[in-house]
């Protein structure tokens, strides 16, 4: 399996390091963080990350719309949405926008991985 490059989007410094503690080498790599929507897009054209892992509440921008923007310039970029708004009316509007996964906090790291290995994989 090749390394799977990863930018991590949490307004949480504790979620972030969960989230990268979760995905260590040698099958991940993060190669970013970034605490809001904003940041996410920006860094998301810098590093073009084989997965993004966002969170939907975020100060500045949140998740969805970043979800929205980064598939408007790559429809292929590949965003599992990681947030603890469960709600089905949350997970059906990220979907229905194009996130490859929905995943609720508090997450085990092994739905985290097999999320991520079953996008990457295809």
């Amino acid at each position: 399996m090749a390394i799977t490059s990863i930018l991590i989007v949490d307004d949480a410094t504790f979620i972030r390091n969960m989230v990268k503690k979760s995905l260590l080498p040698p099958d991940f790599k993060v190669v970013g963080e970034a605490a809001n929507g904003l940041e996410a897009i920006k860094l998301y054209n810098e590093l073009k990350p084989d997965i993004i892992t966002m969170d939907i509440t975020m100060r500045g921008m949140d998740g969805l719309t970043a979800l929205e923007e980064i598939l408007k310039t790559n429809p292929e970029a590949k965003i599992i949405m990681l947030s603890s708004l469960g709600e089905e009316k949350f997970i059906k509007k990220a979907i229905t926008i194009g996130a490859k996964d929905f995943i609720t906090k508090p997450f085990k790291p092994e739905r985290l991985i097999s999320a991520i290995r079953t996008i990457v994989d295809g």
